[in-house]
């Protein structure tokens, strides 16, 4: 644990400001405040906040609100978005850095080639949920403390995940198209669209995520669906009216649209591949809200050409960001978005208010909340134990510095 007093060199990696530049104001004035958390749990709390809630705080100059923070404690801050490659700001900073902060939405991948140059580091932030861009198992191996602010976005992202599978079952980006081209093509804009009514709808994992689907979805008169390696309480699952099933494929096999939200470690990445797509009807759909590296990219874009797959709506790629070339972005009847689902000005307040309540408290020497704990004392601890498993999923996110030089 830190010695209170010691003065640290934190190094944020954020996504780049707007290219037309940071809003002069924004389109609501407020956003609503939350005293708790769907299941109680309590809302991060912090000491203070120097930032507005409902600003954007994601981006470089929003810098989390942090700065004000850290530096009246003596910190050095340094805050970048340019984060992958050899002659990257972060690749430079890292090495005498002791804390990093990133988001999922534009994660510094931090390998075990980046731990081992890093002697300092002792703790990674993820300011958001999922932090399978930290090699776990080297920040296992070298006692590296991984937190991440649970719950903080869980909603946000289930909310885009029902909006993706309203926007590919009843095929509305295309519709949207028609009008923006100035078209009235009614045969044509339904041509692919259908009634969500009636449908098998299943999620791969039901934890705060997943259960917050299939509770929006079940208003909708479809038929539910999950696999989890934590079974839902009998009384959770008589209420949703919710099958369970022992693994992957026999939920597959049994629904018309699939929304994942696991996260990514070795035992789920890739898992929806060649194989298990083949598995599922002709005409389905994958929603995947998780992380990109859990579907094969290559057999999600031929099944979708093919036409095996009616549909995929994916806010999360890999590696982040990905390459021009990149299949999933040219590939037929999808609706892809650029990792946004967690990060709306909503969610920015909490995941914000989340991050500086963990510098806080190491900082002050005092206990992380468990459910923020991924890694402490070199094993999974906290949620981390309960949701992920040693390995190492970053391999491969060297590919993101292709998107930087426009390959």
């Amino acid at each position: 644990m830190n010695s209170p007093n010691e003065k640290q060199k934190i190094v944020c990696v954020l996504y780049d400001d707007p290219v037309d530049g940071y809003p002069p104001k924004y389109a609501r004035d407020d956003i609503p405040m939350l005293t708790a958390y769907p299941d109680g749990q309590s809302m991060p709390s912090p000491s203070a906040i120097n930032f507005s809630p409902g600003d954007l705080l994601g981006c470089v100059s929003g810098e989390l609100g942090l700065r004000k923070f850290l530096e009246d404690r003596g910190h050095t801050f340094v805050v970048t978005s340019d984060k992958d490659g050899r002659n990257s700001v972060f690749e430079k900073e890292i090495v005498d850095a002791d804390i990093v902060i990133s988001q999922p939405f534009w994660p510094a991948y931090i390998t075990t080639e980046r731990i081992a140059k890093s002697p300092n580091l002792k703790l990674a932030i993820t300011a958001g949920i999922g932090s399978d861009h930290v090699d776990l198992q080297a920040a296992i191996d070298n006692n590296i403390t991984v937190c991440e602010v649970t719950f903080c976005n869980s909603i946000s992202v289930s909310e885009h995940a029902v909006m993706m599978i309203l926007a590919l079952v009843r095929d509305y980006i295309p519709q949207y198209n028609w009008v923006i081209k100035g078209g009235w093509n009614i045969a044509d804009a339904v041509a692919r669209s259908y009634d969500v009514e009636g449908m098998n709808v299943g999620v791969l994992a039901a934890g705060r995520i997943g259960l917050a689907v299939l509770r929006r979805m079940k208003p909708f008169d479809v038929k539910l669906h999950y696999t989890d390696r934590h079974r839902l309480p009998a009384e959770v699952e008589k209420e949703l009216e919710v099958t369970f099933h022992k693994d992957a494929e026999s939920l597959v096999r049994a629904c018309d649209i699939v929304s994942i939200h696991c996260p990514l470690h070795p035992e789920t990445e890739h898992l929806f591949d060649k194989k298990l797509i083949s598995k599922m009807k002709r005409g389905s759909y994958i929603v995947n809200t998780a992380r990109g590296k859990i579907c094969d990219r290559g057999a999600v874009a031929k099944a979708l050409e093919s036409g095996h797959l009616a549909g995929y709506a994916g806010d999360v790629w890999f590696p982040q960001p990905p390459p021009q070339d990149h299949p999933w972005r040219s590939m037929p009847n999808h609706a892809m978005t650029p990792h946004t689902s967690g990060t709306s000005l909503s969610a920015q307040a909490r995941y914000a208010a989340g991050v500086r309540e963990i510098l806080e408290c190491w900082f002050d020497a005092k206990p992380i909340r468990d459910e923020y704990l991924i890694v402490q004392g070199g094993k999974l601890a906290g949620t981390g134990a309960h949701s992920y498993s040693e390995g190492d999923a970053t391999g491969g996110s060297d590919e993101a510095t292709r998107f930087k030089t426009g390959n």
